[in-house]
């Protein structure tokens, strides 16, 4: 079992930066496919970043490609969202997911844990 936390959220303007931190408990954090999510009222819940289990393999979304980075420390049991260039479109509540398969998949049916979410604003 794996639980989740999110922390970092907030408002920000327009070309600011944000850092979200997810906190994972339990011993297999090391060999999970971890993830970034998020959801905008009325939409659904998107794949930002996806890394493998020791950050050598990350995967982002379109819109969030060269302003995003996703990393991971395992000594700490923690991933990171770095989110600099910040646009209005990206506000949206951000969840963390682990997949306990490690299949590396941006599909949210594939990742088992999620934490509660972290509420991103950024105003114009």
């Amino acid at each position: 079992q794996v639980q989740l936390v999110e922390s970092g959220g907030g408002l920000a303007q327009a070309g600011g930066s944000l850092r979200l931190s997810c906190a994972a408990s339990g011993r297999s954090f090391s060999i999970y496919t971890m993830g970034w999510f998020r959801q905008a009222p009325g939409k659904e819940r998107d794949s930002v970043a996806v890394i493998n289990w020791n950050g050598a393999m990350t995967n982002y979304a379109d819109s969030v490609k060269g302003r995003f980075t996703i990393s991971r420390d395992n000594a700490k049991n923690t991933m990171y969202l770095q989110m600099n260039s910040l646009k209005p479109e990206d506000t949206a509540v951000y969840y963390c997911a682990a997949d306990r398969d490690s299949l590396y998949s941006t599909a949210m049916d594939d990742y088992e844990y999620w934490g509660q979410g972290t509420q991103v604003t950024v105003s114009s």
